[in-house]
């Protein structure tokens, strides 16, 4: 498939490679400019572009970007895309977010929020987040090697949860798929399976076991 990604930091850089490995065509984008990305595309064996361009690019279109910056995404050129977000809440770096705070919703659902309200047909999973990216490029193994570490998804979407799903196990990771996007909170920073490596038996039981009361948002104590 043709993934587009936005965000050429970490995230960006590890599920490119992780996807160029899977024989996928990818191209990647940032905030700046397009010649600021010919080395790093080149080193990945990926096309550069700029954020238009990714989401034109891409069936698949993946966030990795500063949760902050979600609401500069063009929600339109988005539309009927398969989006898969993998940012996470730090208030320290993105502010304070009330409804978060609150823990009235999540982050990826506050995304899908901001996509939908130019009238779109969201299609959009969380994946991704919940673990370091330095373990994200090297723990990756082979389908039923013993001990292999699993990776939560969630999603509002069919397709786009099967997508997530695929792409989790061809990245060298068991998939679990913890529901729809209101579950996400289980695994977004600050809970016990956030960057924790686990089988897939343990972070079922782990998220199944988390209590959303003793959570501080974004993992950060509120004053």
């Amino acid at each position: 498939m043709k993934i587009g990604i936005i965000g050429a930091g970490d995230v960006g850089r590890a599920v490119a490679k992780h996807a160029i490995k899977s024989g996928h065509q990818v191209m990647i984008s940032n905030s700046r400019s397009i010649n600021t990305l010919s080395t790093l595309a080149a080193d990945l064996g990926c096309a550069p572009g700029t954020r238009e361009d990714a989401i034109e690019f891409g069936d698949v279109v993946v966030i990795a970007i500063p949760y902050h910056a979600y609401p500069s995404l063009p929600a339109r050129a988005l539309a009927d895309k398969i989006v898969i977000d993998t940012g996470n809440y730090a208030p320290e770096r993105d502010g304070r977010i009330e409804a978060l705070d609150q823990k009235q919703a999540t982050t990826t659902g506050l995304l899908a929020a901001h996509l939908s309200s130019a009238g779109n047909i969201v299609r959009i999973a969380k994946a991704f987040n919940a673990i370091k990216m330095s373990d994200f490029e090297r723990d990756g193994k082979p389908a039923h090697t013993p001990g292999r570490r699993a990776l939560p998804i969630a999603a509002n979407d069919p397709l786009a949860r099967n997508t997530a799903l695929q792409l989790t196990e061809e990245f060298g990771f068991d998939a679990l798929d913890t529901g729809s996007l209101e579950e996400s909170w289980r695994f977004e920073r600050g809970t016990p399976a956030y960057c924790v490596p686990m089988t897939l038996p343990e972070l079922k039981t782990i998220l199944d076991k988390t209590d959303r009361d003793t959570l501080h948002p974004g993992g950060v104590k509120l004053p």
